[in-house]
């Protein structure tokens, strides 16, 4: 096999690479014959991903929740950030994302990537819009008591931002976070079941259509009973997290 040089790294890599999706209820001794083989074959790129769905589904959630809860803050508190980076938001919001599956495995292959991108993109639209409506609906007075409480003790720029976010803006906008989440899991379970029905032969999504397809109905409900139990299990986590994280809530 040829190689070529992998960008300014000077490592020399084959052309071709090997999928793992043919993995999928493959014995060990099997999936090893299959490396090997790769390997003395001279293919040194291998495309490693999960068939399980619930690590799709919560990769994608937290992925979202990284960026859009700092993107959400930061939107809701600075007027700056909010007035150039709301139209962006809302003019884009109304796209729905899952037309850009196909884009995306052009780009990233036929691997997770695109699936958890998709589903980070599809969730962290809804979050972020969600935390910044809450952080808009900050009271200015919690700001005020804060001030007046802290005084000196705080310090002055930096300091006072960072006892602010700490004190005030994140406690603030972590129930707006939590909700969010609770919305975003339902949807993320939906773009998931799409996502697993193209270019792919795991996941609970091609499970349920090729069931379908071969006429076996109780397997295909089999499947849809497993899809609606992954979407109790998400929001009851973001429940359980909320009282965690959230106890005034709970008082």
């Amino acid at each position: 096999m040829r190689k070529r040089t992998l960008g300014r790294t000077g490592i020399q890599v084959g052309e071709l690479g090997m999928g793992c999706e043919g993995f999928v209820d493959k014995s060990p001794e099997q999936i090893r014959e299959l490396v090997d083989s790769m390997a003395s074959a001279g293919v040194t790129c291998i495309d490693l991903y999960t068939p399980n769905p619930a690590v799709r589904d919560g990769l994608g959630l937290a992925l979202a929740g990284c960026v859009a809860f700092p993107a959400g803050l930061l939107m809701g508190y600075c007027r700056r950030a909010d007035a150039v980076a709301a139209p962006l938001v809302f003019l884009t919001y109304p796209l729905p994302k899952i037309v850009l599956l196909p884009v995306f495995f052009t780009f990233l292959g036929l691997g997770d990537a695109p699936r958890v991108l998709l589903l980070a993109l599809t969730t962290g639209y809804q979050i972020l819009v969600i935390v910044r409506g809450t952080a808009l609906g900050l009271d200015p007075s919690c700001r005020k008591v804060f001030r007046s409480l802290t005084g000196a003790a705080a310090g002055s720029g930096r300091g006072m931002l960072l006892q602010a976010l700490r004190h005030v803006y994140v406690p603030a906008a972590l129930p707006g976070l939590f909700t969010s989440l609770k919305v975003a899991g339902g949807t993320a379970v939906a773009v998931l079941f799409l996502a697993e029905s193209f270019a792919t032969r795991s996941g609970l999504g091609f499970r349920i259509m090729d069931a379908w397809g071969r006429g076996e109905t109780p397997e295909m409900f089999v499947g849809i009973l497993g899809m609606s139990l992954l979407g109790l299990a998400v929001y009851a986590l973001c429940c359980l997290a909320e009282r965690v994280f959230c106890p005034w809530r709970n008082a």
